[in-house]
């Protein structure tokens, strides 16, 4: 490890607030070249994420794959096959590079996550066989497998988190479909004691978006003529909002009887933590949601602004965002509507990069033929 004084002493301070630094994205130059291991190092990573859309870009946005996948082609391996022997092999890396920060927190940081395939998120029963062959290839303590927060994944987060799979719950947006989150998130670890199993070693997150949030309002407030002040505020306020419900829970009654049990909490991960307008801070989703207990799975311009310029000196996600919310709902902006329509979106937006990954595929193993 490098010595304290190469660590950056801003990402570091986030770390003191709670905030665990995870990178939204994974490749394989990364790993092999040694930049994973620097920024651990140097600049505080403790976790990593992935989806289809980050392989996409990955895969099809240069030439690193291409012996791997002429060599599975050669092996009779169809476009989807190789897809997932690319992203195992990526995690099983990125995991092992990660293992010192997860051993080091006792299980608490360190985790790469892999998502099952996005045309699953409407289908109970293929989500959780998915989950579980998944957590059985990459084969690593470390691995969370990323389930979307969708009506038909509930049960398969229930059921994987049951059968000790640690989970991170993805696309979430509304606060009422968080809570429905964290009630199966108990769920599964309350089964678990009921039966005498363990519960200490098993870790989830939540990942609740935060910009698209703002993109979508933003276009309203914009439509309507709104207060210029009212823009910029909907996605931090929805997600200080979330952050209203973890403490309720997770500082109640029925979840000391699991942490009793040895049972971790299922911290709120801030995912899309990339601003889209240029007219905000950079790091606008990290100073105003730095806090006890949190994850932010950042893009790396993100954490590169973040090393630079974030000036977060206290835990700002504890701010009380009712006054924001009142001023966007007089303003006539309806969240559950905007929050389910960015589901929808978001389900599109990651089967389309997994589609044009998948032609993509086909089209290399033209090539190589």
């Amino acid at each position: 490890m490098s010595s304290a004084a190469s660590v950056n002493e801003r990402l570091a301070r986030l770390t003191t607030l709670g905030t665990s630094i995870w990178l939204d994205q994974i490749q394989r130059s990364l790993t092999q070249g040694g930049e994973l291991r620097r920024l651990v190092d140097e600049e505080c990573l403790r976790g990593m994420t992935s989806n289809p859309a980050i392989f996409e870009k990955a895969i099809l946005g240069g030439d690193e794959y291409d012996e791997q996948i002429a060599e599975l082609f050669h092996g009779g391996a169809d476009s989807r096959s190789i897809y997932q022997a690319i992203a195992i092999q990526d995690v099983q890396e990125a995991a092992d590079v990660l293992r010192s920060v997860y051993d080091a927190t006792g299980g608490y940081d360190g985790y790469v996550s892999l998502e099952v395939d996005p045309d699953l998120a409407f289908d109970t029963d293929k989500t959780i066989a998915q989950a579980k062959e998944y957590w059985g290839r990459v084969d690593r303590p470390n691995l969370m497998i990323k389930i979307p927060g969708t009506d038909e994944g509930l049960p398969a987060i229930e059921q994987a988190l049951y059968e000790g799979i640690n989970i991170n719950v993805t696309l979430l947006f509304k606060v009422s479909q968080y809570e429905k989150v964290i009630e199966a998130f108990l769920r599964g670890l309350e089964r678990r004691v009921d039966e005498g199993k363990p519960v200490d070693n098993l870790h989830s997150v939540a990942s609740f978006f935060v910009s698209r949030v703002d993109t979508e309002v933003d276009k309203r407030l914009e439509a309507s003529s709104a207060p210029e002040e009212l823009f910029g505020k909907a996605g931090v306020a929805n997600a200080r909002w979330a952050y209203q419900s973890y403490l309720k829970v997770f500082q109640g009654d029925r979840f000391a009887k699991l942490r009793e049990a040895g049972a971790p909490v299922q911290r709120p991960l801030w995912a899309s933590t990339g601003v889209k307008n240029p007219k905000y801070s950079d790091v606008l989703y990290v100073d105003e949601l730095a806090g006890p207990e949190t994850v932010n799975t950042m893009p790396i311009a993100t954490l590169e602004a973040a090393a630079d310029h974030s000036d977060a000196t206290e835990a700002r996600v504890t701010i009380d965002p009712s006054a924001d919310l009142k001023a966007l709902a007089d303003a006539g902006i309806d969240l559950d509507d905007v929050t389910d329509k960015l589901l929808r979106d978001g389900v599109d937006a990651f089967v389309t990069p997994m589609e044009k990954l998948l032609d993509g595929i086909d089209s290399k193993k033209k090539a190589v033929a």
